[in-house]
């Protein structure tokens, strides 16, 4: 009897074994061995002039790095980054995730960026993986920014080091269990040169504008994580903004439907993006606009021909309207109850 027991009892230790092996096997890896990660380079990238202006145009313009490395005035409506604290990091105010930071990038030897190498900041803006080795959390949209040419982010990293020090510690990451072990899987390492991207039309310009400035990535419905198939841009992604009425709402449709942007053209664009502002009405400050009104007229240009060739949508949104329940993206927001689900 005791032999049967033991040989149940190894067998049930064995099989458990076995599942945990597969869970993980399926799950990935690295939620047992970190992320995977590439080996940095002592490569210094070279601070040329032309490196240093376009790093500048992308990290304060399409990029927008210190709309979240930044801690902001919330004071204002406005809410306004902190010019004294530019790039210091900032816990961010996001409902349930109140335990996130965007960490601080100025050059500050201890709390900032000013001992990691080139590579290891590269690394981390598109491959998603800190000087430690440990995974960054995808609000930071290294997956969006992982596309980004080797020029570019070579750019960014000159720029970023003639941000003046600022000595400050955030706050240590702290999510939920099983979160902390799926970041693990997330970042991807790039192992190939990335050369510069196609631009050769408006078209191809603007889509590589619009990845950088993480579009898709506010404007498309999600759910657990995963995009909602067909509502690519269709906007519906809820937000709480700290700032400004309303507190609670749902990103907008930008797709060529008549429920989106089909009306507008191209002047109409480039003035919502400099100013927030619509006839009648203010965009919510969490649309980082104060950013992308640095991006040059032709930048403005590309992103608007290029949102034109995306597949139109119709899902009817409104953040001034009660909000009931959208069959399409199954958040409740202004004008849900009109969108119909084929």
């Amino acid at each position: 009897m005791r032999i049967r027991m033991k040989t149940v009892l190894l067998s049930f230790i064995a099989i458990l074994l076995l599942l945990v092996v597969v869970g993980i096997s399926l799950v990935g890896w690295q939620i047992v061995l970190g992320p995977s990660a590439r080996a940095t380079t002592a490569e210094k990238f070279e601070p040329t002039e032309a490196r240093l202006s376009r790093g500048k145009y992308l990290a304060e313009g399409p990029a927008h790095c210190f709309f979240c490395h930044t801690e902001h005035d919330l004071s204002t409506e406005e809410g306004p980054i902190i010019q004294a604290k530019k790039g210091s990091g900032w816990q961010m105010p996001i409902p349930d995730l109140n335990n996130i930071s965007a960490r601080n990038i100025t050059s500050d030897p201890e709390t900032g960026l000013g001992n990691w190498t080139d590579d290891e900041i590269a690394r981390a803006i598109r491959e998603g993986v800190s000087r430690d080795g440990s995974a960054l959390f995808p609000l930071m949209p290294y997956m969006a920014f992982a596309k980004m040419d080797d020029e570019d982010v070579k750019s960014i990293v000159v720029y970023l080091r003639t941000i003046p020090p600022v000595k400050n510690t955030v706050a240590k990451r702290a999510l939920p269990g099983p979160l902390e072990y799926l970041v693990k899987t997330m970042p991807k390492p790039i192992t190939t040169p990335q050369p510069s991207h196609a631009a050769s039309t408006p078209v191809e310009r603007g889509e590589y504008i619009a990845t950088m400035a993480t579009c898709s990535g506010c404007h498309t419905p999600a759910k657990e994580g995963q995009r909602l198939e067909g509502m690519d841009f269709a906007g519906g992604e809820p937000f709480e903004s700290p700032v400004g009425e309303p507190k609670k709402l749902v990103s907008m449709n930008i797709t060529p439907d008549p429920s989106g942007i089909a009306h507008y053209d191209e002047a109409m664009f480039i003035q919502t993006l400099r100013t927030g502002r619509l006839p009648g009405r203010m965009l919510s400050h969490i649309m980082p606009f104060e950013f992308f009104r640095n991006m040059t007229d032709d930048d403005l240009r590309d992103l608007f021909a290029y949102l034109k060739t995306l597949t139109p949508v119709k899902h009817r949104i409104s953040n001034t309207d009660p909000p009931t329940l959208c069959p399409l993206c199954n958040r409740e927001h202004g004008l849900g109850e009109l969108n119909v689900k084929k």
